[in-house]
């Protein structure tokens, strides 16, 4: 794994490696500014075997026997535990999980789990009581910590607090406040910041080919400032030219701009929408659409109200609905809230 796509993380990850000198280090900050990334590079850093044992700890030269390991997702001193669902998207296979043989023993296919399970912590726990393969070190990678539930969290603080030997822990999470206060006090905080905006529009253009410095600045907005997740919802569908007509499109109960589009990313861009609006209506500057496109008269009771609904329609967004059904639905349910609009 390496940062190289990533120009954002270089100095971040110089200063954690001569900064963060615990037995956990807690990644965190906006999701899809790379936190998965950031944290491997920090496990291949301290893995590395291109400097001496007990020098002071360098970026990962990529190159020497630990590092080739890794890339080949075969390192023996290294578990990377993440849900079976960002296996794939991550890039990384094999957290711990034993779900798989229960499946081919029951005959039926799982549908991918969003958790991480405690039979993935067990195994971390086992891992860390066992001795270091090559010397050097021996490192976990959580991620993202928040899929863990109370009992994976609960069978990780007693190794998180006093790990065996040369195990250390890189715990990465998108938002704090959904961690266990336990599992907070016994990691040393670092905060990935949103990347400059100039190095995120690079960045996304190298990605998307044929993409504007208009256009990407338009998904960079759409995402919050994050740059992976404009990359990934631009994956899913999101147009750049056709996102500033979605406030329109929506407050008519229309959703062309959004056809084809999996639930989950429809429902998080009629939140994001239902923000801006809020913002608007307050004098304040909208997060995710030009201000251009957006009106200034919302009703906060109505868009309060509806942002309730939203956050149930979240928590159901990967039921399997009848998608077409669902969405309308969803889209009169915003013609009401915005029929100030008309």
């Amino acid at each position: 794994m390496s940062t190289a796509l990533l120009p954002w993380l270089h100095a971040p990850l110089t200063q954690a490696l001569a900064q963060a000198n615990g037995h956990a280090t807690l990644v965190h900050g906006p999701e899809g500014v790379g936190q998965f990334e950031f944290s491997m590079a920090l496990a291949q850093s301290w893995l590395c075997e291109a400097l001496p044992t007990g020098s002071a700890y360098q970026p990962a030269c990529g190159s020497c026997g630990s590092c080739r390991l890794i890339q080949s997702r075969s390192h023996p001193d290294l578990v990377v535990v993440i849900p079976e669902a960002l296996q794939a998207a991550l890039g990384w296979s094999g957290s711990g999980d034993d779900d798989e043989g229960a499946s081919e023993k029951s005959g039926k296919a799982k549908k991918p789990s969003q958790d991480i399970k405690v039979e993935a912590i067990r195994a971390v726990v086992q891992f860390s009581q066992n001795t270091a393969s090559r010397g050097r070190a021996k490192v976990v990678v959580v991620h993202p910590a928040e899929r863990m539930n109370m009992v994976s969290s609960n069978t990780l603080l007693k190794t998180l607090e006093e790990p065996p030997g040369m195990v250390r822990f890189v715990v990465s999470a998108g938002s704090l406040d959904d961690l266990l206060p336990t599992v907070r006090s016994r990691c040393q905080a670092w905060r990935l910041p949103l990347p400059d905006k100039a190095a995120s529009v690079a960045w996304l253009r190298e990605q998307i080919n044929g993409l504007g410095e208009a256009d990407a600045e338009i998904l960079l907005q759409a995402a919050g400032g994050q740059p992976l997740t404009a990359r990934d919802r631009h994956a899913m569908g999101l147009d750049a030219v056709r996102w500033p007509q979605i406030p329109r499109e929506v407050a008519q109960g229309q959703g062309l701009a959004m056809a084809g589009w999996p639930l989950p990313l429809v429902v998080e861009t009629l939140q994001k929408l239902c923000h801006d609006l809020a913002c608007m209506a307050t004098g304040a500057e909208p997060r995710y659409f030009p201000s251009k496109s957006l009106h200034r008269d919302g009703d906060l009771s109505r868009l309060t109200a509806w942002a309730g609904e939203l956050r149930k329609a979240s928590r159901h967004a990967e039921h399997p609905w009848n998608l077409n059904l669902r969405v309308e639905s969803l889209l009169q349910q915003a013609r009401q809230a915005l029929r100030f609009n008309r």
